[in-house]
């Protein structure tokens, strides 16, 4: 079966980002004109998702907003001249770029529970995951990688990379054989594991694709690191049982739930950006002096 839906988390309260994100959720914080969740959102389109829940929670209502439609922006811009049509037409486009719901997390008990949301939606079909934290950005979407591994094993599927050793221990471990590329066999995996439990370098990075009894396993996943449940354990338990595909993802990704990966997005962006880029890279050569 092919996978045509896809659940963004984003739920979390953003603590590593306060204060910006008391009012304003963290996956609305720019990347030069764009909100993080946008690129997250264009990502799966692009990776041939039509359908798309964002979990949201109390406080985040600014995410449905901007992907509804503004009549009396539009109306404004629509008498606005030439330059005032393009940016109607992206705004307008942000609204039609997938059928997109909502549903509220009622408590905030970890990504495990909030994927578990999704059980309604997702039916008896395989779905994407895109992290609400990680926007990751390339010339061949990272989900579609993903979605490329399922269609040729058959087993869920986990994006990774390697991280440093001394960084871990925040995030997750696993057990991995080479498959082919840059395919890897996942039998085993830890979440923020102590230095003698780390099984590899490989870390799960913001993606995986899931096969729909994910929701019966969640259903018996017991709270673990930080006393949430943790979508870690519950694909442990699918890895152990029936294996997992482990895909080294492309592209460059950053953390939208750190203020330093918010930095690194906004300054590479901003090099790329057909209007600002040229300036931009200017400014900072001549700012480079100075430092």
């Amino acid at each position: 079966m092919k996978v045509k839906k896809a659940v963004i988390p984003a739920a979390g309260l953003g603590t590593r980002v306060l204060p910006a994100t008391k009012s304003m959720p963290k996956e609305m914080l720019p990347i030069v004109d764009k909100p993080a969740i946008q690129y997250i959102v264009e990502e799966a389109v692009n990776s041939g998702i039509t359908d798309i829940l964002i979990i949201t929670n109390r406080g985040k209502g600014l995410i449905e907003d901007h992907f509804d439609r503004a009549p009396e922006l539009e109306a404004r811009l629509k008498n606005g001249g030439p330059e005032k049509q393009k940016i109607l037409n992206e705004i307008i486009s942000i609204a039609h770029k997938a059928n997109i719901y909502f549903v509220r997390q009622k408590e905030t008990r970890g990504l495990g529970h909030a994927v578990n949301c999704a059980r309604s939606f997702v039916g008896n079909e395989p779905f994407a995951v895109l992290y609400g934290d990680d926007v990751i950005i390339g010339k061949d979407p990272a989900c579609a990688q993903l979605i490329r591994a399922y269609d040729e094993f058959g087993l869920g599927v986990v994006g990774v990379n390697k991280v440093s050793k001394k960084d871990i221990s925040k995030y997750s471990s696993l057990k991995v054989e080479p498959l082919h590329d840059n395919c890897f066999r996942c039998t085993d995996m830890i979440e923020k594991p102590s230095p003698d439990k780390v099984m590899s370098l490989y870390s799960i990075l913001g993606r995986c694709v899931l096969p729909p009894d994910i929701f019966t396993i969640l259903d018996h996943t017991e709270p673990g690191a930080g006393g949430e449940i943790q979508l870690t354990d519950a694909m442990r338990t699918l890895a152990r049982r029936d294996g997992m595909v482990a895909v080294n993802f492309t592209g460059k990704r950053y953390d939208m739930g750190n203020k330093l990966g918010i930095m690194k997005a906004q300054v590479e962006v901003a090099l790329q950006h057909p209007e600002i880029g040229k300036e931009f890279r200017a400014y900072l050569k001549e700012l480079c002096k100075t430092l």
